[in-house]
């Protein structure tokens, strides 16, 4: 078949079944083309639930498997909810906002289980069960918001019908469409002052003729945002501009007029092709330097650029588990390798004779140096540079070898050549925190050969998504 060729075809009263990796549900149907021996094909749906009974307009067709999605319900599942944001479906997140909670921790456990043992092939001991979210809605301490002057057009909108300022959005990416902002109204993710601040800004700009980011041809003024909360009330927001104009200094003024809490409000000018402000300088126009965070009487820093895990109260949960697993006594040496802002380094300084900590990025380095100054502790150290190239035998060597290793690395999981220099180290005990067990699946198997895992605890982070934290601990054989 043709890849451009359109799939005229529509499955009528489908059950569906499960849920599914990446957020899917599945079914399993027979298709009048299928060989009667075999036992039909596996139907990936998105946005269904199971126990549903749905037509589905077929999008994708293989020899195994079938992608579609649902163009009418015949019959809702008595498990279904309705969900709470105006713009699920068409926004990319919360996904699972018609699953009942203890259905999505349900899903999110098997997916750990799964993914361990398909991808890795491990031998795992009893997996605890998965420690929910104390909240579901409001639950980050960060989001980040995109500008397009080429916005989402909604079902029942006339494009041709629509000025240019009706055509601008500020809101997140859509799906698979790089180019496509949806225009958020309300996003029950992060708490107050986070759509006020976001709906002043958009309203500001369109009403002083500025400029939203063109993305296809990297330019124009407002291209995106980032709102950072601590649980005590503090505020940063960092807006970052597509290129340099005398239009920011009053848009600045009048956000910090309009939202005097604003506890630090930077901006960024960024005119290189990709959003991320890791090497961009980010300016202070106002307020303090950094907020913060507090945890079992530890103060953590966070500035622009520091790693912080967005949902704060399950953070304690992660940390508390992570520490519990290194099992420490107080005369090991423990290694922290990604350790952001030296939130578990600073954790578990307290039970371990030394903490090294080491991080990519210099400035949350920095954060980490002040944050263990703050809260007084002088037993760890902190060293910034790629991981790969600071983890070497010869580090090992002049810092010790390490009875304890924590890992938390980023969702692409670790390069090889720090897993082989881990290896080398031969550390008693490691703690694997990850927020990709896929990827986790892969480094641990690699390390087979010399651990065995004895402790396995998924951590639900991000409530109506399929996304779930999980750490391992592993042990020298």
């Amino acid at each position: 078949m043709s890849r451009n060729k359109k799939i005229d075809l529509t499955l009528h009263d489908v059950v569906i079944e499960n849920v599914a990796a990446e957020g899917k549900s599945i079914s399993h149907v027979r298709l009048s083309d299928d060989d009667p021996g075999t036992p039909g094909r596996i139907l990936f749906v998105e946005f269904a639930v199971p126990g549903d009974i749905v037509e589905v307009k077929v999008l994708k067709k293989k020899s195994n498997y079938i992608e579609g999605r649902i163009s009418r319900i015949v019959k809702p599942s008595e498990a279904r909810l309705e969900p709470f944001c105006q713009h699920f479906g068409i926004c990319g997140g919360c996904r699972w906002q018609p699953l009942p909670y203890e259905m999505q921790l349900q899903a999110k456990q098997q997916q750990v289980y799964d993914q361990l043992t398909r991808i890795g092939h491990l031998d795992l001991p009893e997996i605890s069960p998965i420690i929910g979210s104390e909240n579901t809605i409001f639950y980050r301490n960060k989001l980040e918001f995109s500008a397009s002057n080429k916005r989402w057009i909604l079902p029942g909108e006339d494009p041709e019908a629509l000025d240019e300022a009706e055509k601008c959005g500020l809101g997140f990416h859509v799906g698979k469409f790089f180019d496509k902002v949806l225009d958020i109204e309300r996003c029950w993710l992060q708490p107050e002052p986070s759509n006020a601040i976001r709906l002043f800004i958009k309203r500001y700009a369109i009403r002083n003729g500025l400029s939203f980011y063109d993305i296809r041809n990297n330019k124009g003024l407002l291209r995106n945002m980032f709102i950072r909360t601590a649980e005590g009330g503090q505020v940063m927001l960092i807006i970052c501009f597509g290129e340099d104009s005398p239009a920011i200094r009053p848009m600045l003024e009048a956000i910090r007029d309009e939202f005097p809490g604003i506890t630090s409000l930077y901006y960024v000018v960024n005119t290189k092709l990709n959003d991320s402000i890791s090497d961009q300088e980010c300016v202070l126009f106002h307020g303090e330097e950094a907020i913060y965070e507090h945890m079992e009487g530890l103060r953590f820093k966070i500035g622009p650029k520091s790693f912080y895990q967005t949902n704060t109260s399950q953070a304690l949960q992660l940390y508390r588990k992570a520490r519990e697993f290194a099992a420490l006594t107080g005369t090991e040496t423990v290694y922290d390798l990604y350790t952001g802002t030296g939130t578990i380094a600073q954790f578990v300084s307290a039970q371990a004779a030394k903490v090294i900590g080491i991080e990519y990025v210099p400035e949350a380095i920095e954060d980490a140096v002040s944050n263990a100054e703050a809260n007084g502790i002088t037993n760890c150290r902190f060293f910034a540079g790629d991981m790969k190239d600071i983890l070497t035998d010869g580090f090992i060597a002049e810092h010790g070898r390490p009875d304890v290793m924590i890992v938390d690395p980023p969702r692409a999981g670790m390069h090889p050549d720090v897993v082989a220099t881990i290896l080398r180290a031969a550390p008693g005990r490691i703690v694997y925190v990850s927020c990709n067990p896929a990827s986790q699946a892969r480094d641990l198997a690699m390390m087979a050969e010399k651990y065995r895992i004895t402790a396995v605890q998924p951590v639900d982070m991000f409530p109506h998504t399929q996304h779930v934290e999980n750490i391992c601990r592993l042990e020298l054989c």
